[in-house]
């Protein structure tokens, strides 16, 4: 949630959804409980957004993917149900695009430049199809639709084709620095991740990105491609933890519910899970 307000407050990016997409059983992590657990678990964290789905596409693989199969994945998906063009980061675009941002010279067109840096809560006719149909689960109508300014009121009208998207992998800054150990990635896949696709990175620990970037060759050389979401808030997005969740739960501790909405955490307690025999 807070990274999407983000990326609307930078006024380059219209977000309008979210996948969360559960890795493979084989993926091999200790700990790790069986793939409809953990489907379940994340479609009960998310049962009451508007914009947020979960995928099982991962999980019903044969084998374990890499992340940028699985990004390949959506990409393609939503190429072929939709329609869109799916952009390029660095691929110059003469039409107005989704996840890209404008010539300087021209007006973006879905921020009203009266206001200073403020993007305005944009409001898109149809939705884009009801956010392409939660983000590819069904074919939406091929109609015309207007990008309106609420506060203009003008708009730019064209086709589902005529719409670039962009698909970003979310990640906290410790996947990121997974980046700078040698042997763990493979080169090719960063390149596509990171050139390809970009990232949107949320803080954790107290970790500074921009460090963790130089100490990596193609973290440098893709810099602009990645967006650190800086939280304004009181409560950082750092505390959004797994693994803390799991070390709570294992040793009973009450402060779970801050890391956890209750659906997961009744649903946890139902199937025994992360519970050892003396918790």
């Amino acid at each position: 949630e807070r990274a999407r307000d983000y990326l609307h407050k930078t006024g380059r990016f219209i977000v309008i959804g979210g996948i969360v997409s559960p890795v493979h059983d084989s993926y091999g992590k200790t700990g790790l409980v069986s793939s409809r657990h953990r489907l379940t678990m994340c479609q009960l964290a998310v049962q009451s957004s508007d914009w947020i789905r979960v995928d099982p596409w991962e999980c019903y693989q044969d084998t374990w993917q890499t992340t940028c199969s699985v990004l390949e994945h959506h990409r393609d998906l939503m190429k072929r149900v939709t329609g869109c063009i799916l952009s390029n980061v660095n691929t110059p675009s003469i039409t107005p695009v989704i996840g890209q941002p404008q010539n300087e010279s021209s007006q973006t067109i879905y921020q009203n430049n009266n206001i200073s840096n403020k993007p305005t809560a944009a409001k898109i006719l149809g939705k884009v199809g009801e956010s392409l149909s939660r983000i590819c689960c069904v074919r939406p109508p091929m109609e015309r639709f207007t990008f309106v300014d609420e506060n203009a009121n003008l708009g730019t009208v064209m086709r589902y084709e005529e719409i670039e998207l962009r698909i970003l992998l979310l990640c906290g800054s410790d996947l990121l620095e997974s980046f700078c150990i040698p042997g763990l990635w493979n080169e090719a896949d960063m390149e596509v991740i990171v050139g390809e696709f970009g990232i949107v990175v949320v803080p954790r620990d107290g970790a500074d990105p921009d460090r963790i970037m130089n100490h990596s060759s193609i973290l440098r050389k893709y810099k602009n491609n990645i967006l650190v979401v800086k939280d304004d808030s009181n409560h950082p997005m750092s505390v959004v933890s797994s693994t803390k969740s799991r070390l709570a739960l294992q040793h009973g501790d009450g402060h779970v519910v801050d890391y956890l909405c209750q659906p997961v955490i009744d649903y946890i307690l139902k199937s025994q899970l992360y519970i050892n025999a003396s918790g």
